[in-house]
């Protein structure tokens, strides 16, 4: 039992060692999973123009405000600036975090912004789209079933967050570069 024991804590030592190894592999699942998910998905709520992003779409309220968009008629000029300010800080949010996990910049604060998002997101998804009434959708955790779209599949997004939250960016990073540039001084 010892030699195996011996063997098994050598051959997984230095993986225990490669700190690096972690923080990047968890910001490249997230950005070949997850990156071109959230900029599609902001991509629906842009307006026309250079600036559509400010002028959101009559989708962008339908998904961020789906009852309270129904409740007016589906007129955007009814919604209020709260709920104008809430979609344009959505939609620019869906662009940015990823991409500063994306190039490994403020990837802590991206990480935490990106789990806020996403519990946003889920609520949104339950209450305002009504998913809640939607057993399968909403799915269990602990069950056979691996794939609902709410409680499993959003589980595994905020592991690969958490990982960025506590390990950092990793080395192929601008956190690196600029924690490295600092030291130099």
């Amino acid at each position: 039992m010892n030699t195996l024991l011996s063997l098994h804590n050598r051959a997984f030592s230095r993986i225990e060692r490669s700190e690096w190894l972690l923080p990047t592999l968890a910001r490249f699942v997230f950005c070949a999973v997850l990156l071109v998910y959230f900029w599609n998905s902001a991509l629906t709520k842009v307006g026309d123009g250079f600036l559509g992003v400010f002028s959101p779409s009559a989708g962008a309220y339908a998904q961020i405000f789906p009852r309270a968009f129904e409740a007016v008629g589906y007129d955007t000029s009814q919604m209020s600036v709260l709920h104008w300010a809430v979609v344009v800080a959505g939609t620019l949010a869906e662009f940015i975090l990823p991409a500063m996990i994306l190039f490994g910049f403020l990837t802590r604060l991206a990480a935490l912004g990106m789990i806020g998002f996403i519990c946003v997101q889920s609520l949104t998804d339950l209450y305002g789209h009504r998913a809640i009434e939607h057993s399968a959708t909403v799915g269990a955790w602990f069950d056979r079933i691996q794939d609902s779209a709410i409680l499993d599949q959003r589980l595994f997004w905020i592991a690969i967050l958490l990982v960025l939250v506590f390990k950092g960016a990793g080395p192929l990073s601008v956190d690196r570069f600029l924690k490295a540039r600092s030291q130099a001084v």
